[in-house]
């Protein structure tokens, strides 16, 4: 077994380690992926979990100790169903077991799908369910290491320097570039926190591909190094989420440090249940209707299908008109909400048949 202690890992013998690992880690097939039981120092009353892959059995193999407290708050994928839900998420079953296995494994989540189907909703939700901090890195095109990872206070560096004009330059170079100077940006703010972190890496395909790059330290072993200081390793994993809309081929070298999730538009069942969950004092019937009308939309070759974000959207809007039913003259009316090109509108207008698709 293997105990987190302040100076570094200690290992113990293996038939406390088994036993340990049999009352802590449970199903064998958790094993198999080299999960580790940890104990905590002595008043802690929870067990956390030391994530490593390979078959590793001493203690000095292990740089240093990073533990996974979402490992503790999610016990199994039914247990994130419920608990993303209580956060207003309704998960899928694959949704929800993706999120455990990436909780409990401590390896990052890359989540594709179109727009506007709650990818970045999942993060944001995994953090409110586990209580925890998150951080967000929103990518666009030109987003460099200044903007995801650090700089430093060039400013206030040449303030020092100009205060400091009877020092020598090896005095001075000591000072600023010090922790005084340094201006964390999302990625480095993530490692260097102490409590559960949720990081959202958010639409990674829109960043240029050298930013692949820096986050394949990050995302590997879960540490930055900073030339000036040396490398600063996380003390806990971070949940991490990436998003992406697959605008662009991402790097293999990327998928592999990641499990990956695809969230395509949902059953309807499921959407109906969404909408209602996010619309108030939604009817039922009106729920289903929009949702059948949104899915028969999607099956048409439009340049942007509506999203489910657009559903709820669309279901808001009835709402605030006070419409009780779907007709044409209403759908009309609206159709704005949830097609925003102008060709799509047409096609949505020449070729949707209400009666057909609401069975009326």
């Amino acid at each position: 077994m293997l105990i987190d202690d302040p100076h570094g890992v200690i290992e113990t013998d293996s038939a406390e380690r088994r036993a340990s690992e049999d009352a802590v880690v449970g199903p064998r097939y958790l094993r198999e992926w080299n999960v580790i039981a940890v104990a905590l120092p002595v008043g802690q009353a929870f067990p956390r979990l030391l994530l490593r892959q390979g078959n590793l059995t001493h203690h000095d193999e292990f740089p240093h100790g990073m533990i996974v407290d979402m490992a503790v708050v999610f016990q199994s994928p039914a247990d994130v169903k419920q608990k993303l839900a209580r956060a207003g998420y309704l998960a899928s079953d694959a949704v929800a077991t993706t999120v455990y296995l990436a909780a409990t494994l401590g390896k990052p989540l890359l989540v594709e799908g179109p727009a506007g189907v709650g990818k970045t909703a999942l993060s944001q939700a995994v953090a409110a369910a586990t209580e925890a901090e998150l951080i967000r890195l929103q990518c666009y095109e030109g987003v460099d290491e200044a903007r995801a990872l650090y700089e430093w206070n060039h400013a206030k560096q040449l303030l020092r320097i100009t205060a400091g004009r009877d020092e020598s330059w090896d005095e001075a170079r000591t000072d600023i570039f010090s922790e005084e100077f340094l201006l964390p940006r999302p990625l480095l703010q993530a490692i260097r926190r102490d409590g559960p972190t949720v990081l959202l890496i958010d639409e990674i395909d829109k960043a240029d591909v050298e930013i692949e790059g820096l986050l394949l330290e990050i995302l590997g072993d879960f540490q930055v190094t900073v030339p000036e200081l040396g490398t600063v390793k996380a003390k806990q994993i971070p949940f991490v989420v990436l998003t992406s809309n697959a605008t662009r081929e991402l790097s293999e070298a990327l998928r592999r440090r990641c499990l990956f999730l695809h969230i395509d538009f949902p059953e309807p069942d499921l959407e109906a249940d969404i909408v209602r969950l996010k619309v108030a004092n939604l009817d039922k019937t009106l729920a289903d209707s929009v949702v059948r009308v949104v899915n028969a939309l999607r099956a048409m070759p439009l340049r942007k299908s509506p999203s489910v974000a657009e559903s709820i959207d669309w279901a808001r809007t009835l709402l605030a008109l006070g419409a009780d039913i779907l007709d044409d003259e209403v759908v009309q009316q609206t159709l704005g909400v949830i097609l925003k090109h102008r060709d799509d509108a047409e096609k949505a207008t020449a070729k949707l048949d209400l009666n057909t698709v609401l069975g009326s």
